[in-house]
């Protein structure tokens, strides 16, 4: 009998995987209640990273396909929660939609969306303490990143972990889409700037905003931030924070 879980083919985006996913779902009849395989599990039959998987699986459970189970052997993994059919098709077409329009469009937009979610993540951390474990994980990862491609992988977990701490689950969801329509041009944007330093050091101060409970200054590095990836759109001044 044919694998059910074949290699996924040429896969660096989680959109690959939520297909894959999909598919398992669908086509074997899963009902509420059934669990899937646990996140390395997935990994290892899908062939792919586990930040992929993990990726996937937190779109899903943000659209509430999924929801997370901790537990170990026959325990592990999530449950399915309900039919994926109407949410993936939804946010593949949100993410299709993205695609077919300018950067410079896509750009601001999330300009837009990541300044609020780092005045929101940063109130939080002011309050009861943003869990930001995420955040510095995606960071020990641009460090040891040996590609532009890793590099960006991690760089779009940092900035999907922002979004996740500001508590609002369709932000988090639709920044997981902008990052991905926008995902060839960070590479280049990262391969024409070579040093990356400057791009760890925007990310380092926006934790530390975030961390600190500086919602001002959040705004400000994120604004900051995206004119270094982007310097090509954003003359100077032009991103920095309008109130």
């Amino acid at each position: 009998m044919a694998d059910k879980w074949a290699p996924v083919k040429r896969t660096r985006t989680f959109e690959e995987v939520l297909a894959r996913i999909e598919h398992r779902i669908v086509e074997d009849g899963m009902r509420i209640g059934d669990r899937l395989p646990g996140e390395r599990q997935l990994a290892e039959q899908l062939q792919v990273g586990r930040s992929s998987v993990r990726e996937a699986l937190r779109v899903l459970e943000t659209l509430g396909v999924l929801s997370s189970q901790a537990g170990r052997g026959p325990d592990a993994g999530a449950v399915l929660t309900s039919r994926p059919d109407a949410a993936l098709t939804d946010l593949l077409r949100l993410h299709l939609g993205l695609a077919s329009l300018e950067l410079r469009e896509v750009v601001d937009t999330r300009l837009m969306i990541e300044r609020w979610a780092a005045v929101r993540a940063a109130e939080t951390g002011a309050d009861t303490g943003a869990d930001t474990g995420a955040m510095r994980a995606a960071l020990a990862g641009m460090e040891a990143a040996g590609s532009a491609e890793e590099f960006v992988e991690h760089d779009t977990a940092f900035h999907c972990a922002l979004a996740d701490a500001s508590g609002n689950r369709l932000i988090s969801a639709i920044m997981r889409s902008i990052r991905e329509a926008v995902r060839r041009y960070a590479i280049e944007a990262v391969e024409a700037l070579g040093d990356t330093s400057v791009l760890q050091d925007g990310h380092r101060r926006i934790l530390a905003a975030v961390e600190s409970g500086a919602p001002d200054e959040a705004a400000r590095a994120v604004g900051d931030h995206l004119a270094h990836a982007y310097p090509a759109l954003f003359p100077p001044g032009s991103a920095e924070d309008p109130g």
